[in-house]
C-alpha cells in the first residue's frame, strides 16, 4: 500500500518503491495501520531492485471490488450527496473500466500465482494465477448512512466498517476486496502526514478471511498523495484528483497479488507490486496517463518480475510477457 505501512502481526514493515507516504518528521513510526501503506511522496523510499517472490499465501483468482461509503458525512439517505471533489463516480468509474482486453495496466499482475513453491519468482504456467476481469469487477456499493463515521478513525474501527459492509453484501473471502472509503474532512489516523492509503485483511464473524481497504478522501491530501504529479495534457483527466486512481490503483493491485499481507507477492524488504513502483515521476515505469476500456485515468506502473527477460521492472502496460513498457 501507499508507504506507512504495517503488517497485521503489528511489524513496521519500510515500503521500498516510492510507496505512497505523505511527508512526516525523519525516523517517524507507521501509524495504527495494519498491512501495507502507501506513504506520501515525501516520504518515498526508493524501490530495491529485487523481484518479487511467493510466500505461499493464497492471491486473488477471481476479483470482486465492493465499495463502502462510510457514514452520513457522505450523505443521509442512501445516495451519495456530499463529495466536493467528485471522488466516489471518479473512483467507481476507474475501477468499472479496469477488466478485458481493453486494460493493459493490471493485467500486469495475471503473472503471478498460488499453489508453487514458496520462494517461486517466476509463475510460467504453473500453479493458479491472479484473475483478469472479463467484465466490469464492482459488484456493488453502498452508503452506510446509518453512523457518523469517526473524525480520526483508526485500524480497529475501519477494519470493523469493512466486516460490517460484508455482512450487508453477504461475501467474504480472499477473491472480496471491501474498500471502505472516508468522506471529505474524515482523517483516518495517519492519513496526510504519513501515508495516503493502505489495505489489510481481516475476519468475518465466521471467521472467513476478508481483504480490505482504507481508502481516504485522497484528495484532502493535495500534492502529498498524487494531485498534479502526472501531466494530463489533453486526457481530459482532472490534475487535482489524481490521486484517487493513483492511489486507488496502486491499494487494488496489491490485493490481487497479496490479499493476506505479506503471504502472497512481495520482495525481500517486504515491498509489494505497487510499493516498488510507487511516485516514479521519469523514465521506465513513471506515472501516466493510461487508456482503459476508452476512458483515461492517471495510474502508477506496477512491478513486473517478468520484464527485461526475467530481470524485473516498473511497467504501466502489459500486452504480454514479452510486450510490456
Amino acid at each position: 500500500m501507499l508507504r506507512s505501512i504495517k503488517h497485521s502481526a503489528g511489524v513496521a514493515v519500510a515500503l521500498t518503491a516510492a510507496a505512497l507516504l505523505v511527508a512526516a518528521p525523519a525516523g517517524a513510526q507507521a501509524p495504527e495501520t495494519a498491512g501495507h501503506a502507501l506513504h506520501t511522496r515525501t516520504t518515498a523510499a526508493t524501490a530495491s531492485g529485487n523481484n518479487l517472490a511467493y510466500g505461499g499465501g493464497n492471491i486473488v483468482t477471481n476479483q470482486k471490488i465492493y465499495v463502502v461509503y462510510w457514514g452520513n458525512q457522505w450523505g443521509t439517505g442512501s445516495t451519495v450527496t456530499n463529495d466536493p471533489s467528485g471522488e466516489a463516480a471518479l473512483q467507481l468509474s476507474f475501477f468499472q473500466h479496469a477488466y478485458g482486453s481493453g486494460d493493459t495496466w493490471s493485467n500486469s499482475q495475471t503473472q503471478y500465482c498460488q499453489g508453487v513453491a514458496v520462494g517461486t519468482t517466476q509463475c510460467g504456467s504453473s500453479g493458479t494465477h491472479v484473475g483478469h476481469p472479463a467484465s466490469n469487477p464492482v459488484a456493488g456499493t453502498w452508503l452506510d448512512s446509518s453512523v457518523k463515521a469517526p473524525a480520526k478513525p483508526g485500524q480497529s474501527a475501519i477494519a470493523a466498517e469493512a466486516v460490517k459492509a460484508a455482512a450487508h453484501f453477504g461475501v467474504s473471502g480472499d477473491n472480496v476486496q471491501i474498500i471502505v472509503d472516508a468522506a471529505h474532512g474524515v482523517v483516518p489516523s495517519g492519513f496526510k502526514t504519513q501515508y495516503c492509503a493502505w489495505h489489510d485483511h481481516t475476519s468475518t464473524s465466521t471467521g472467513a478471511d476478508l481483504p480490505y481497504t482504507n481508502m481516504p478522501y485522497v484528495s484532502d491530501a493535495g500534492a502529498g498523495c498524487g494531485a498534479g504529479f502526472v501531466a494530463t495534457g489533453s486526457s481530459g483527466v482532472n490534475s487535482a484528483t489524481e490521486g484517487v486512481t493513483i492511489v486507488g490503483g496502486h491499494e487494488y493491485a496489491e490485493t490481487l497479488t497479496d490479499p493476506a499481507p505479506s503471504s502472497g507477492w512481495v520482495d525481500s524488504t517486504g515491498a509489494e507490486t505497487g510499493d516498488k513502483c510507487a511516485w516514479v515521476s521519469s523514465g521506465q515505469g513513471a506515472s501516466s496517463i493510461a487508456s482503459l476500456n476508452g476512458a483515461n485515468f492517471a495510474v502508477q506502473s506496477l512491478w513486473s518480475n517478468n520484464f527485461s527477460g526475467g530481470a524485473g521492472g516498473c511497467v504501466t502496460s502489459y500486452t504480454s510477457a514479452t510486450n510490456q513498457n
